[in-house]
């Protein structure tokens, strides 16, 4: 945990957040993790695991949520101690931040959770990283709230994402002015390359997405200057147990890590307009 704040908040190193959406079983979680830190490692990026022990905001009652809090927490402790990488999950209720605490390097708060200032509060309360999804129904500016409310508690290793906002029914589209204005709040801001594609309940009973989109939008938020990326990331994005349609496909991660990597050290400079 003090070499991943050392590294981040302190020394600004970039850095990929990734992994499977859901933690559908151990062996699937930990191959892809472990592929992961293979190539994060091979490249020189810093890597950082996610995938959730319950996705409570599924489009129907009949999706598959995971494996719940105290089995997925185990899961995910068991990956972190082998694999000896940082992990993050999000956390939907302020009952769960102490027990995710003892597990996680980063709370997460889920984008439609984020102005909730119990869980917010109880999150920064632990001393532990906290990334905030920007809500699909905020403004950036609104999100400087969201911070001050975790920086009350004592807390400044703070991070927000950007993962999109609501574009008519169905659909998101990224405001790239959001990531310039939630970087004047001075924390670090990660690009959600993927969930900024999902079509959101767009098959109905499932949420849609458009896989093709995220290479092109990453690169964008790079250029912008993100301090990272988010990305699900999937043996078989196809047969995935949620948010498929928008995962990135395993085999295809060494040509982007590798390709993050070199842009991520790339001087987009700057023109003064003033």
């Amino acid at each position: 945990m003090a070499e991943l704040i050392e590294k981040v908040f302190k020394n600004g190193e970039f850095f990929l957040i990734a992994g499977p959406c859901v933690i559908e079983n151990p062996e699937h979680t930990y191959r892809v993790a472990r592929k992961l830190k293979e190539l994060c490692e091979r490249h020189g990026l810093l890597y950082v695991l996610k995938s959730s022990y319950d996705k409570a905001n599924r489009s129907s009652i009949d999706s598959f949520r995971g494996p719940g809090l105290q089995e997925g927490l185990r899961i995910l402790a068991s990956i972190k101690r082998d694999l000896r990488i940082p992990v993050t999950t999000d956390v939907h209720g302020v009952s769960e931040v102490e027990k995710a605490a003892e597990v996680v390097d980063i709370i997460q708060i889920p984008a439609f959770l984020c102005r909730q200032t119990d869980l917010l509060v109880a999150a920064g309360e632990t001393g532990k990283a906290v990334n905030v999804k920007k809500g699909q129904f905020m403004a950036p500016w609104d999100m400087r709230n969201v911070v001050e409310k975790i920086a009350s508690t004592g807390n400044e290793n703070i991070m927000l994402t950007e993962r999109g906002s609501v574009f008519g029914y169905n659909n998101l589209v990224v405001d790239f002015r959001s990531l310039v204005i939630m970087k004047e709040f001075g924390v670090p801001v990660v690009f959600d390359a993927t969930h900024s594609v999902q079509l959101p309940g767009g098959k109905g009973k499932c949420s849609g997405g458009r896989r093709e989109y995220v290479w092109p939008l990453t690169k964008a938020a790079l250029a912008v200057g993100v301090n990272g990326i988010f990305m699900e990331v999937h043996e078989n994005p196809d047969r995935a147990l949620c948010d498929g349609p928008n995962s990135m496909p395993l085999h295809a991660m060494d040509e982007v890590i590798e390709e993050l990597k070199k842009l991520s050290l790339m001087d987009w400079g700057g023109i003064n307009i003033s």
